[in-house]
């Protein structure tokens, strides 16, 4: 997601392995994505999640319903938002606030109590509100960007660290058109979960699944299906990959009992984490797989 600058380059060049690729800045996250999907790169790298706006809803839908693309790794990326503009600028001079819709409602107090009269325009980046600054030479306008992109484009920070909340993060993701990368003892797997028939307790019964096994949620969001208003259904993150076979086992199960379900990927988990949990899950379900095979043994012809 480009141009030069962006929280998804300063993400990417996190991880040693892909910032030594062939990396290219690509617009906007449909222009990855479809890119992706055309062959014209082998991987594609776009935000998500964001901690304090919640899901980007561009890339959620765009896998979700739009392309079948494989999940290979998540980054989340703490940030930091400055507001950028030219050399010699002070706050009191910014009458105008562009940058991308999600950095620009993850400063909504500030630009609300310091910059209440400034007009507030979207960019497709971060880093592109920056360069629209920078190469138009605008007085009075600024970019919410970040440290990076100040020193791409010759800006100068007004105001620093203007995100409303402390803690801000993003969570970006590493496409492939398929594939599925090994389990690794600390892993996430993504789906996409229909509801057979919208009716009382249609949730519950998909939660059912997971608490049954002991499997760990980090995520649940519902979206619309874009067939009518009213249907909807459910985005999930748990802890675990399909090669474990109690996730397996909950995956079958919803396939069998509900709708529809997308596999979106196992994957590679950011930070540290422990697999004990998963081992001693995966460790339950063969005794009692074992258990049920030794009764099923003792049926007579």
């Amino acid at each position: 997601m480009g141009p030069s600058g962006t929280f998804t380059e300063q993400a990417l060049r996190g991880q040693p392995d892909l910032a030594a690729a062939d990396t290219r800045a690509i617009g906007s996250i449909p222009d990855v994505l479809n890119a992706l999907v055309t062959g014209e790169i082998d991987a594609g790298f776009v935000p998500i999640e964001n901690a304090i706006e919640g899901a980007v809803n561009v890339t959620q839908d765009a896998l979700a319903f739009d392309m079948d693309l494989s999940i290979q790794r998540e980054v989340v990326l703490d940030v930091q938002l400055n507001l950028l503009a030219l050399p010699g600028s002070s706050l009191s001079d910014i009458t105008t606030v562009v940058s991308f819709p999600v950095a620009n409602a993850q400063c909504r107090a500030f630009l609300r109590d310091r910059l209440p009269g400034a007009e507030v325009q979207v960019a497709s980046s971060t880093a592109d509100a920056a360069r629209l600054v920078s190469e138009g030479e605008l007085r009075g306008v600024a970019a919410i960007s970040n440290p990076l992109a100040a020193d791409i484009y010759g800006l100068v920070a007004v105001a620093e660290a203007i995100e409303d909340h402390p803690g801000n993060q993003t969570r970006f993701l590493l496409l492939a058109r398929d594939g599925i990368p090994a389990p690794t003892g600390h892993d996430k797997t993504s789906l996409v979960v229909f509801q057979r028939a919208n009716q009382p307790g249609s949730l519950l019964a998909i939660l059912q699944e997971f608490a049954a096994r002991n499997i760990n949620l980090t995520r649940l969001e519902s979206r619309p299906t874009r067939r009518g208003l009213g249907d909807y259904c459910f985005v999930l993150d748990l802890v675990g990959h399909i090669g474990d076979e109690v996730v397996a086992d909950c995956l079958r199960d919803l396939k069998m009992k509900q709708g529809d379900v997308k596999f979106l990927g196992s994957y590679p988990a950011a930070g540290d984490g422990s697999g004990q949990v998963r081992r001693d899950n995966d460790e339950q379900w063969r005794q009692a797989d074992e258990w049920m095979q030794t009764l099923r043994d003792a049926v007579r012809d």
